[in-house]
């Protein structure tokens, strides 16, 4: 009896993409391992329906998208546009960064990530 109702298609694929992050996402997933201590629980390449979310953070509603060349065409446009739809429907907000600001201007996406985790993330102890 399957433990839950992602397709098991979805659930191998993701399997698959977790063993194959690009450079982006491998450093988006160090920036989002430095949130950990303050509450942040991302996990990887996370099924949610149909689709698998880059960095997922279940109870918060929140996944974070890493979007390389293929979201630049009409048709990767396209897709992001439903997909979105899917997951806001699901009650889930959807943050995007473009791989190059990921590799470039990681201080930007880790500053951009805390204003838009704050909620959520406890307060960092002083000294």
């Amino acid at each position: 009896m399957p433990h839950s109702n992602i397709d098991p298609k979805t659930r191998k694929r993701a399997r698959t993409l977790r063993r194959e992050l690009t450079r982006a996402e491998r450093e988006m997933w160090d920036l989002l391992r430095d949130l950990r201590p303050r509450g942040a629980r991302f996990r990887r390449e996370t099924p949610v329906g149909p689709y698998v979310a880059d960095f997922a953070w279940l109870s918060a509603r929140l996944i974070v998208e890493v979007d390389g060349d293929s979201h630049e065409t009409d048709q990767g446009r396209a897709h992001d546009l439903r997909r979105d739809a899917f997951l806001r429907g699901q009650g889930f907000e959807v943050i995007r960064f473009d791989k190059h600001q990921v590799i470039d201007n990681p201080d930007y996406v880790f500053i951009t990530l805390e204003k838009a985790l704050a909620q959520f993330l406890m307060a960092e102890e002083s000294p």
